[in-house]
């Protein structure tokens, strides 16, 4: 297969496995996506999801949230890790939204990355699932896979979301993301990974990553 072709079957697979696209965390509008994405770095959305209804029970909104003492935000942002952190982040940006955007998000990628604990990856999610505006967030699943499909280095994170940007159509950009997380977490895990169930990594992937994995296989 030509690298176009490679890159053809792996939008159209994913297009079969995930016609409709669930959204990992649960959230009503910009700003509790925002928190809720802050909460999720070196954490597990379903912690996240368990956390975020006693959060937004108190405050769902900035002017609510800056009430709260960053103490109090994080007593209950604890159980996802990094809460002291995360809820200085939380308080702080709450606080620049009410000063600076009469507490609306803005929907611009550079104005988010200025908030506290908002790095790139963060500000990407909430504009590409928020506001619909083309972003090509990179987890270690997205990561992982590129690589695997032999679509980028695997370097680093940020060559792997521009390798990604110039190999997917920009207007796929928002449900490739996301298709690409739920396939690597069904099929295509870091540990524990089955070739046979992993149709894309099998029919595409990377030789050096296919000679590996039957190597190991061998071995074990």
């Amino acid at each position: 297969m030509t690298k176009k072709e490679k890159v053809d079957y792996v939008i159209r697979t994913l297009r079969e496995f995930y016609p409709t696209i669930p959204v990992p965390l649960d959230h009503k509008d910009p700003y509790t996506l925002l928190i809720a994405v802050l909460l999720s770095a070196q954490s597990t959305d379903v912690r996240v999801n368990q956390i975020t209804p006693l959060l937004f029970e108190r405050a769902d909104n900035p002017y609510d949230m800056v009430k709260m003492s960053v103490d109090e935000i994080r007593e209950i942002i604890k159980p996802v890790g990094l809460s002291p952190m995360k809820s200085k982040g939380i308080h702080g940006l709450s606080q620049i939204l009410i000063d600076k955007y009469d507490g609306v998000v803005p929907k611009d990628l550079a104005q988010l990355e200025e908030f506290p604990s908002v790095g790139h990856k963060t500000a990407s999610v909430v504009v590409s699932q928020a506001f619909g505006i083309p972003a090509f967030p990179v987890d270690t699943h997205i990561h992982r896979l590129m690589y695997r499909w032999g679509f980028t280095n695997g370097k680093n994170v940020v060559q792997t979301e521009k390798d990604a940007k110039r190999i997917f159509p920009k207007e796929l950009w928002n449900d490739l993301h996301l298709q690409i997380i739920w396939y690597g977490r069904e099929y295509s895990p870091a540990r524990g990974w089955d070739l046979d169930k992993d149709i894309i990594t099998k029919t595409i992937g990377r030789k050096s990553v296919l000679n590996d994995y039957l190597k190991h296989k061998k071995t074990r």
